[in-house]
């Protein structure tokens, strides 16, 4: 079934979010598998891989099957601007890492909403998940306090006196 997606523009920035997914305050998305009751592919949000930069390399602490619960540390990545832990944010058993990001973990960048997911889990979204329209409002919110904050830094040179 192809995605459908709900355009966000707020400064600089735009993206699409599917608008049949989860998301996370986290900026992680969830996405049920199709054909696998009970299993979610998990990713970062285009904003999370925005402040990211590019990643080149990622891996997971757990094994598959490994109970997990939102805020399990469950590996990291890693890219040009930062390295990064990547959290759970799903209560279930480990499903296992995306295989495709060991061939490429540049594409967790540049197609994070279908073949750029990071791990899956069998079980259920984080309690406080949101749905799209959610989490446009808690990324507006933060895009906002993220300009009032470099705004509030910004000390303008001062003036030379004659």
């Amino acid at each position: 079934m192809p995605l459908t997606f709900v355009r966000f523009k707020h400064a600089r920035f735009s993206a699409r979010f599917p608008d049949s997914f989860r998301y996370s305050p986290s900026h992680y998305w969830m996405a049920p598998v199709e054909g696998e009751p009970g299993v979610w592919r998990v990713g970062f949000t285009k904003f999370a891989t925005r402040m990211l930069g590019e990643l080149v390399d990622c891996e997971w602490k757990m094994a598959v099957g490994d109970a997990v619960q939102p805020g399990d540390n469950i590996g990291w990545v890693e890219g040009f601007k930062a390295a990064s832990d990547v959290y759970c944010v799903m209560q279930g058993h480990f499903h296992g890492g995306n295989p495709a990001l060991e061939e490429d973990a540049c594409i967790i960048r540049t197609d994070p909403y279908e073949i750029g997911w990071l791990y899956s889990v069998k079980g259920e979204p984080e309690p406080d998940s949101l749905d799209v329209h959610g989490y446009i409002e808690l990324l507006s919110g933060t895009i906002q306090k993220m300009a009032e904050t470099t705004h509030a830094e910004y000390q303008p040179p001062a003036e030379e006196e004659p």
